[in-house]
């Protein structure tokens, strides 16, 4: 813990010596903020009472639960998670809202089947774009003129909107708000945390991918946890080793000049001699688990560990559809991964 904070509010742990605090006007622009780790964020970040906070709280009293999905680093699929989480809950017969503050890189729109959607306003403040009855979705995504359109907006900016969708999106009464976070622990961690504590938060999901260089990421995620005061309410291994039926392989025969296709011969040869083998499935390890993966590091950092996702070809497909992987049988060896993961999460709430 730094000493001699000289100001008011929170101080970081790795804080510089004399820090002024988290909440204090020089927050950030201080002389003894100078190399500080936290200094970027502390000058963006929101300084002092917030008189908006009254109208967040008011809004998120109509949400049961708010649910943050947290990941260390990007690719490890955190908005697929999310996005199937949301669709899971919905056919559950909750009712559920799914916002995005990704506000870089919104792959939530895509993920939820509602590219090209437009965000309407009322009386009663902003409508979700819904995919159901029971299931709807804010995202910045549905703001961009062109999807293709780089949002490059500094933190102030970021977390005006943050804080935008929170009070003036009309969800309604709903069971579940899923949040999908950005990558890492940056301004939009910070200002979600500040502005839903009051509202009262259920805790965060952190999604990781087997390999370490994953799981160094996912530890500094679990103690920005710990320091602000979220639940951490479990990790969920995602990618954990790869898992296909037989006869959606593709085979191929290399040569001296490369590689042929030979799809057709093998599963031709399987079926006249092996038929059995097509009901199988393989299975793959893609990333190096031999160090305990994402089990191991919930047992030494006190963490609940939520289970393993495999890597799933179906499943990345019905991502890139915008659909649900439970409204058909295709995603045989994700969906029960899923389902399993979320009735543990059903029961701590």
């Amino acid at each position: 813990m730094a000493n001699g904070g000289d100001g008011d509010g929170d101080v970081p742990e790795n804080a510089n010596e004399h820090c002024p605090g988290t909440q204090s006007e020089a927050a950030g622009k201080a002389e003894s903020c100078a190399g500080c780790p936290n200094q970027q964020i502390c000058a963006t970040a929101p300084k002092g009472p917030d008189p908006d906070l009254l109208a967040i709280i008011e809004r998120m009293n109509t949400v049961k639960h708010k649910i943050l999905v947290l990941s260390g680093k990007g690719g490890v699929g955190k908005s697929t998670f999310s996005a199937q989480l949301s669709f899971a809950l919905a056919e559950m017969n909750y009712q559920v809202g799914l916002l995005d503050i990704d506000i870089c890189g919104p792959s939530i729109p895509k993920m939820l089947g509602l590219e090209g959607q437009d965000i309407h306003q009322s009386n009663a403040g902003w409508s979700p774009v819904y995919v159901e009855s029971n299931l709807g979705v804010m995202s910045i995504g549905f703001m961009l003129p062109n999807p293709d359109d780089a949002v490059i907006w500094r933190g102030p900016r970021k977390n005006g909107l943050i804080k935008q969708f929170l009070k003036d999106v009309d969800w309604g009464d709903i069971d579940y708000l899923v949040v999908d976070a950005p990558p890492g622990t940056s301004d939009e961690h910070i200002s979600i945390v500040q502005y839903l504590q009051t509202a009262g938060i259920d805790g965060a999901i952190i999604v990781t991918t087997p390999q370490q260089v994953s799981l160094i990421d996912v530890r500094k995620e679990i103690s920005f946890c710990k320091k602000v005061s979220v639940p951490v309410l479990g990790v969920v291994e995602n990618m954990s080793g790869l898992r296909q039926t037989l006869s959606d392989m593709k085979f191929v025969k290399p040569s001296e000049n490369g590689e042929t296709d030979a799809t057709e011969w093998a599963l031709d040869y399987i079926k006249d001699k092996a038929p059995e083998l097509l009901s199988l499935i393989a299975c793959s390890e893609v990333f190096d688990s031999s160090k305990g993966g994402a089990e191991k590091m919930c047992h030494e950092m006190g963490v609940p560990f939520l289970g393993k996702v495999p890597m799933d070809p179906q499943l990345c497909k019905a991502a890139e559809e915008g659909r649900s992987c439970f409204t058909d049988q295709k995603c045989s060896a994700s969906a029960p991964a899923l389902r399993s993961i979320i009735k543990k999460l059903i029961k701590t709430q």
